[in-house]
């Protein structure tokens, strides 16, 4: 899978709602009502990330969960990171 241009990141990025650039990957934070809300979102998450064979960067902090995807083997964003982050928000909105 091949790099996006950052032509290619800013159009995806205005697009898919919530998303903000960290380095070489792109992150949206969600926050839960409370540390079982939180399992459960990224239980749901991890099961959607399996389908997809794309697994995002997870940290829970509580009732907080932050997720940051990029393509660990292409060294950076690609089309695959913006699809799950359209998939994840469909099914979690």
């Amino acid at each position: 899978m091949s790099l996006l241009r950052e032509s290619e990141i800013a159009a995806e990025l205005a697009t898919t709602r919530g998303r903000t650039r960290r380095g070489a990957a792109i992150e949206r934070t969600y926050r839960c009502t409370d540390f079982k809300s939180a399992m459960l979102f990224v239980n749901g998450v991890a099961a959607l990330a399996e389908r997809a064979g794309h697994h995002p960067d997870i940290a829970v902090r509580y009732s907080v969960v932050t997720l940051s995807l990029w393509t660990h083997s292409a060294g950076g964003l690609t089309a695959r990171d913006f699809a799950l982050a359209r998939r994840i928000d469909a099914a979690f909105s």
